[in-house]
């Protein structure tokens, strides 16, 4: 690790089915349902929100040793 970081988010649409599928392809996990969290195209939509944490990416190298 270079960074002292300990966690990233991100935020999609909950109708943007590529980019959820890109996030949990980098091992980011979906935590939950952000109602009516981003004004676009006239309306309140609501979003997924996603995270990745230190612990997370030092689990996911272990799994791939064994």
């Amino acid at each position: 690790m270079h960074t002292s970081v300990n966690r990233v988010e991100a935020h999609t649409d909950v109708s943007n089915i590529a980019e959820q599928r890109a996030l949990e392809g980098a091992g980011f996990t979906r935590e939950g349902l952000v109602r009516g969290a981003q004004w676009r195209a006239g309306a309140y939509r609501d979003g997924y929100l996603y995270a990745i944490v230190r612990g997370d990416i030092a689990a996911d190298r272990v799994a791939k040793q064994t």
